[in-house]
């Protein structure tokens, strides 16, 4: 499903770069998993609306295939993993009562520096993103298709569903956290030891203990094994365009899985060259057929149509063949095809006399 990245963060399609970052400040201080009405799964697309948004190629691209099309990979340098920093800006001196503040709202230190000032809660366990390639051909580039993939990774074990746990056990209180999920570590910050809370390494963060393990995973939730997937690739894409399948890279124990960036590369054609969503080819006649016209057969990508070309007609004209182009959101491009009349090398005797005739007609 097509998601509405203007529509998460609260803006409109012309919104400028200062009123998108604004509009993230606040929804990411709403929003954030370590607030106590933090909601993970909205931060999340809060976060990736502001990825795409704030970098102007990504936006480009989403606003002419939308989020069903090339996905905007790569990692940016702000504390949520975003493109840019969206906390440039800020007065750091500002601080109030252990957080700063601009714009009328506030962050906590929790929010950035998290147990390491005794409050807020650890950040979800997430999974390595993965990467792969597809190649496609040109065909396919224009019309689309679905491919299937084959990926080395670890998953959630099907057996247990990812608990750990042999199913139908008791569950038991974790003898290393006592039940909490959390465990206290001495930390050497910029301000000296402290005390920080960190997620238990034993139950992960569950404060659960299975009284007999998965005999598949070993309680760890998770194995590496083959995956067969399938991956939708749609049509319009260029060479070296990136799509990303949330959640399908590898997965954790009682945590988020990675995604998966898949690279595509597309063969090129014999005959046929793109241009936006129009394809272009080339079509030679003889000089005869140029100067008196004539109907030519054209091979394109949905079979054969017929093409007419007018008398007169000269080298580097050019004949549109409507909706034989690459498909996109709004239909599909155009079929152009460029002429070149072949000019004959020797004349007989009698050709020539008719060329003089026709010379004096001219």
């Amino acid at each position: 499903m097509s998601k509405d990245h203007y529509k998460t963060l609260g803006v409109d399609k012309n919104a400028s770069e200062v009123d998108i970052k604004s509009a993230f400040r606040k929804l990411a201080h709403l929003y954030h998993p370590d607030k106590n009405k933090g909601d993970d799964k909205k931060f999340k697309e809060i976060n990736e609306a502001y990825q795409t948004l704030s970098d102007k190629s990504k936006r480009a691209q989403y606003d002419q295939f939308g989020s069903s099309g090339p996905q905007f990979g790569g990692q940016g340098g702000n504390p949520f993993g975003g493109g840019g920093n969206p906390f440039e800006g800020f007065d750091f001196s500002q601080f109030q009562q252990g957080g700063f503040g601009q714009g009328g709202f506030e962050f906590d230190l929790g929010d950035l520096f998290g147990g390491a000032f005794g409050g807020g809660r650890s950040k979800v366990r997430r999974g390595n993103d993965i990467e792969t390639q597809i190649k496609i051909t040109f065909k396919e580039m224009v019309f689309g298709v679905e491919k299937k993939a084959v990926l080395n990774k670890v998953s959630a074990c099907k057996t247990c569903e990812g608990s750990g746990a042999k199913k139908g056990v008791k569950m038991n209180t974790c003898t290393t956290c006592n039940g909490k999920g959390r465990i206290v570590k001495m930390q050497r910050t910029m301000l000296g030891n402290m005390q920080t809370q960190a997620e238990c390494d034993a139950c992960y963060g569950t404060g659960k203990i299975p009284e007999h393990k998965c005999e598949l995973c070993k309680g760890a939730g998770v194995v590496r094994n083959k995956e067969e997937i399938t991956i939708k690739i749609p049509a319009g894409l260029n060479n070296g365009d990136t799509l990303r399948m949330d959640g399908a890279g590898e997965a954790v124990p009682h945590g988020q899985s990675g995604d998966l960036y898949i690279h595509i590369a597309i063969d090129s054609h014999s005959t046929l060259k793109r241009a936006g969503n129009d394809l272009i080819m080339s079509r030679e006649i003889d000089l005869a057929d140029a100067l008196l016209g004539i109907e030519i057969e054209i091979e394109t990508l949905d079979g054969k149509e017929k093409l007419h070309i007018p008398e007169g007609a000269n080298t580097g004209d050019q004949f549109k063949i409507k909706g034989k182009g690459v498909m996109h959101g709004r239909g599909r491009g155009d079929l152009i095809v460029g002429i070149k009349v072949a000019m004959p090398k020797r004349l007989s005797k009698k050709a020539k006399e008719m060329i003089e005739e026709l010379r004096k007609e001219l």
